[in-house]
């Protein structure tokens, strides 16, 4: 029997293969309810392995102490975001959070993470118009990294204003760097098509696989360099997925 250190490494690169794996949206989506109903892995769990393994990253990119300016839709993805917030914000960082759309809209995971930033008291601005979001945009400096948390793998079509603007903006923005979260805003995980305007990143930290349309060569423009952070589903799940059309 192999040392457990030996044990260790084989799981690790196990698991990494499973992670070089590129996934479409549906079976990206049967991995999270198969972890949810199948193993009891709450959503905030999963939320929670997915904003911290980003946070790392960041961390480890951009750090230490440096600043961010976080853009949160209202869905999963900006709960994702404010979990990077606060572990940016644990780890000596400035951030500054912003929810792009109607804060009484946010998911229930979301909604518990940003109740977990209020409490934390951390810089944060709720825009839901063209103009707020704009106004919000103009103030981000060239020092800050901005995080990428508006839509996720479930956006198909086209991006609509007031967010089509909001992208618009922080592509325009002078920044330190642009970090997308799970998949650039705007931009299809299938096809890699942006759908009409997609934000174009530095980075796309993206779980627990990558996804298909990353191979795309019009997706080049918007993925930028690409990691993979595991959230904490078994790696048989992914395996299975993978196997399903």
């Amino acid at each position: 029997m192999g040392s457990p250190f030996t044990l260790a490494c084989a799981a690790a690169a196990a698991y990494n293969d499973c992670m070089a794996l590129a996934l479409s949206r549906d079976q990206v989506r049967r991995i999270d309810d198969r972890a949810i109903h199948e193993f009891g892995i709450s959503g905030l769990v999963l939320m929670e392995n997915a904003g911290r393994g980003a946070a790392e990253i960041i961390d480890r990119l951009y750090g230490p102490k440096g600043s961010a300016f976080i853009t949160c839709g209202t869905g999963n993805n900006g709960g994702d975001g404010f979990v990077i917030a606060r572990h940016l914000h644990n780890a000596g960082w400035s951030v500054r959070l912003m929810i792009a759309g109607d804060a009484s809209k946010l998911s229930a995971d979301a909604a518990a993470n940003d109740r977990i930033v209020r409490a934390m008291r951390l810089e944060r601005i709720v825009a839901a118009s063209v103009e707020s979001q704009r106004n919000a945009a103009s103030s981000i400096r060239t020092d800050e990294v901005v995080i990428d948390a508006l839509l996720g793998t479930g956006f198909r079509g086209l991006v609509r204003s007031p967010l089509a603007d909001l992208i618009e903006a922080l592509n325009a923005a002078k920044k330190r760097a642009v970090v997308a979260v799970d998949v650039p805003s705007g931009l299809d995980c299938d096809t890699g098509q942006p759908g009409g305007v997609a934000v174009r990143a530095d980075l796309t930290i993206t779980f627990a696989a990558l996804k298909r349309g990353f191979l795309n060569e019009p997706a080049r423009l918007y993925v930028g360099r690409c990691e993979v952070v595991g959230i904490g589903v078994p790696r048989e799940l992914i395996r299975r997925a993978a196997s399903e059309t």
